[in-house]
């Protein structure tokens, strides 16, 4: 019995080297054909999708397409800023002319109530009137300066854009439709509308019935 465990253990270490020679043959085979031909259509393969993205006519078309998109893009921020700018210079002053409406009609009235003729009145208030009427014309001028414009359509043709009809005048001595009393006057902002003016407007008055038959 021990005579055989002895030859077995003897015989087992040459296995293990056959085995090990036999590994290090296969290290030393040459690679497949297999192996070699996976390699090359990979690269091949590589090699056709480069060729395939690189087109330069191509590529110059889409940049310069989109340099001509990016520049008309910026031309229009550009027409559309000046243009905005524009505007707020134009109508900026819009809700203060708005809210002035009211001192400019007070004023008005005061200067319609002075006489023209200020001979005998007291030194003191004849000056108060003069001032008066010299605010009023140079507000007047610094109203048209910033493009603020009166609106006073008396013997005008009405026009619902700039006037509102507070009432109606029957007479034949106009034409149907002309503004015959002026009750406020209006006001503009250039070509945009602050206050439209109140008038009276006329129309056809009715005629008379005719005399009933002779008896």
């Amino acid at each position: 019995m021990t005579n055989s465990a002895n030859e077995a253990e003897q015989k087992k270490p040459e296995s293990e080297q056959v085995d090990v020679s036999g590994t290090e043959q296969l290290k030393d085979l040459p690679a497949s054909d297999d192996s070699v031909t996976g390699a090359d259509s990979i690269e091949e393969e590589a090699h056709e999708e480069a060729d395939e993205k690189v087109d330069p006519e191509t590529e110059q078309e889409q940049l310069k397409d989109q340099l001509l998109r990016v520049m008309a893009d910026n031309e229009n921020l550009r027409k559309r800023t000046e243009r905005e700018v524009s505007a707020a210079k134009k109508y900026g002053p819009l809700s203060f002319a708005r809210d002035l409406l009211s001192s400019l009609d007070n004023l008005e009235k005061a200067i319609s109530l002075i006489p023209e003729d200020k001979d005998g009145m007291d030194e003191t208030f004849k000056n108060i009137l003069i001032g008066v009427e010299m605010t009023g014309r140079e507000v007047a001028a610094v109203l048209d300066r910033h493009g603020i414009s009166k609106i006073y359509p008396d013997n005008e043709k009405f026009d619902y854009n700039l006037h509102q009809a507070m009432f109606e005048v029957p007479t034949n001595e106009v034409e149907p439709g002309t503004v015959v009393q002026v009750v406020q006057p209006g006001y503009r902002l250039h070509d945009r509308l602050l206050r439209p003016a109140m008038v009276g407007v006329s129309k056809a008055a009715q005629a008379e019935s005719g005399s009933s038959a002779e008896d």
